[in-house]
């Protein structure tokens, strides 16, 4: 017995060794905006935190505390400074709907990660690093399908890591089927399953325009700057690389809804930007928080719009409203273009907004809505007021307001009554903070944590050497055998060719019947006359 328990022993050490062996994982990621990188920076803290050695790429300075001082393995955080990143007026002022800017969209995202890849820093990487100098790749992965190529240059496996729930690309990159009947698009996140007749019309045009028009115009400006960056005498076509994806990270969470099937090597990781354990807050910040009567309302518009970049009749508004309330209010704003002073409002530039929701005290999040920001205050259990200006902020704050955990208010037609009823609504009506928390015990309950299921899977596709395993079937396939035209091709011919067949046999028949008839009544004839 005792000879059992040491070799059992011996062998979860093993184990342990196995699964504590430092990889070399080389992370690059591209995003267009400050927000999006604290996701990334959470999935490359997971794995410091696991023991890899990482080198990280990125046009936005390191947002993590994880430090080289901080890690005694090799850490290393390169900032290809100088790409092109948002611009808070123009979201601001946009009055598109969002097909009419996508394609603006996918020009400037595309560009930006086209741009960091041919920084100088980034070239000469590549020109000193070579195949096997890498375990895995991760790409931050929104419509630059061209970076994968980053994996076939270390001929490594391809780890994808994706801010949203899966659109149609990733869907497609994995094989992931579509369930146009009932799951809803991405700018119908408000909707619930089972559709209505009528929304699942506007949903199957919304995927036919994903498909069929913004896919291959995506598609096209992929191939060309992949064969730029990749050429063809040096590497395979993207249509191979593709299938070197091993697995994509998606910052989603089945509770959050709409339920679907999923391939295995989709990993939901939503929330993983969020830590586990709040940060301790400045002291100056503490002191504030913890000894307002009335509690704390947190306003933050998110990182890529200052209050700056509001109108002037807008910012006046908002503030005479909120002066107005007895709550204490922490305004991320920036540091010029107060729109006045009152004794309950603080101006800062920046504020630790995870470690904000967690405080007990906050009554009210008055939001941008976000992706990052809404699932914040939805773990917290804080309710919100939304003023989205872009992209899914608007489908994001509907959905909130569908659920119960807040009120969305159009930007361009505020005013000041209606923001005050909606803020004193959700202060007042308990309704909301009840909602929200329901749904943060939901959120909340899991077997492992976002980070966790990070190294966990991480070190599971490094093990496996790719995990080609875990691929669907249909990544292999062409998209008419996938869809069953070949099957139904095969099968409309051979019920062709036996109703042919039939059809011939039938005539046949009938052609003897008519002759045998004509040559009987031939010969009664000549009987008659005889």
């Amino acid at each position: 017995m005792a000879n059992k328990s040491v070799w059992h022993y011996l062998a979860f050490l093993g184990l342990s060794f196995q699964v504590l062996d430092a990889a070399r994982i080389l992370a690059f990621f591209s995003p267009v905006s400050y927000s999006n990188m604290l996701t990334y920076s959470a999935v490359t803290e997971a794995l410091a935190h696991a023991g890899h050695n990482l080198t990280i790429f990125s046009n936005y300075a390191n947002p993590s505390s994880y430090t080289t001082k901080k890690y005694p393995h090799h850490y290393q955080y390169i900032h290809l400074e100088g790409q092109a990143l948002y611009d808070g007026r123009r979201l601001v002022n946009n009055t598109k709907g969002h097909y009419m800017v996508w394609f603006k969209v996918i020009d400037e995202r595309l560009e930006c990660a086209h741009s960091t890849l041919n920084h100088p820093k980034m070239l000469n990487f590549l020109a000193e690093h070579q195949a096997g100098d890498f375990d895995v790749v991760l790409v931050g992965h929104t419509m630059m399908d061209f970076l994968f190529g980053l994996g076939t240059h270390f001929q490594c496996p391809i780890i994808s890591v994706t801010l949203l729930r899966p659109p149609y690309a990733t869907n497609r990159l994995l094989g992931n089927p579509a369930e146009v009947s009932y799951y809803p698009r991405l700018t119908r996140v408000a909707w619930k399953a089972p559709l209505k007749f009528w929304q699942k019309v506007l949903n199957f045009v919304d995927y036919a325009v994903e498909r069929y028009v913004l896919q291959p115009y995506i598609n096209g400006i992929n191939e060309e700057m992949y064969r730029y960056n990749f050429p063809p005498d040096r590497y395979p076509p993207l249509e191979e690389v593709y299938k070197n994806v091993s697995l994509v990270l998606t910052n989603h969470h089945f509770s959050q809804g709409p339920i679907r099937p999923n391939v295995p090597a989709l990993i939901e990781i939503g929330g993983i930007q969020i830590k586990e354990q709040p940060d301790p807050l400045p002291e100056d910040l503490a002191k504030i928080m913890d000894s307002a009567k009335h509690g704390i309302i947190y306003f933050s518009l998110g990182t890529n719009v200052q209050g700056s970049n509001l109108s002037k009749e807008k910012a006046k508004l908002i503030f005479n409203v909120l002066s107005s309330l007895p709550q204490t209010v922490l305004m991320k704003w920036g540091d010029k273009d107060f729109p006045g002073e009152a004794a309950n409002i603080i101006y800062k530039s920046w504020l630790p907004q995870d470690d904000i929701l967690a405080h007990p005290n906050v009554k009210l999040f008055i939001t941008h809505g976000g992706q990052g920001s809404v699932v914040e205050s939805q773990y917290h259990g804080v309710p919100m007021v939304g003023i989205p200006f872009f992209g899914d902020q608007h489908s994001n704050m509907a959905n909130v307001e569908k659920s119960g955990f807040g009120i969305g208010l159009k930007y361009a037609t505020l005013n000041e009554n209606e923001l005050r009823a909606s803020v004193l609504e959700v202060l007042n009506n308990p309704k909301y903070r009840e909602n929200v928390q329901r749904f943060s015990k939901l959120y909340r309950d899991r077997p492992m944590s976002p980070r966790q299921l990070v190294s966990y899977w991480v070190d599971y596709v490094i093990r496996h050497k790719g995990a080609k395993h875990m691929q669907s079937p249909a990544v292999h396939m062409s998209w008419w055998e996938l869809h069953s035209l070949d099957v139904i091709g095969f099968l409309v011919a051979v019920l062709t060719g036996v109703v042919w067949l039939l059809v011939f046999l039938v005539k046949l028949l009938c052609c003897r019947g008519r002759k045998a008839s004509a040559s009987k009544a031939v010969k009664n004839q000549k009987k008659k006359k005889a």
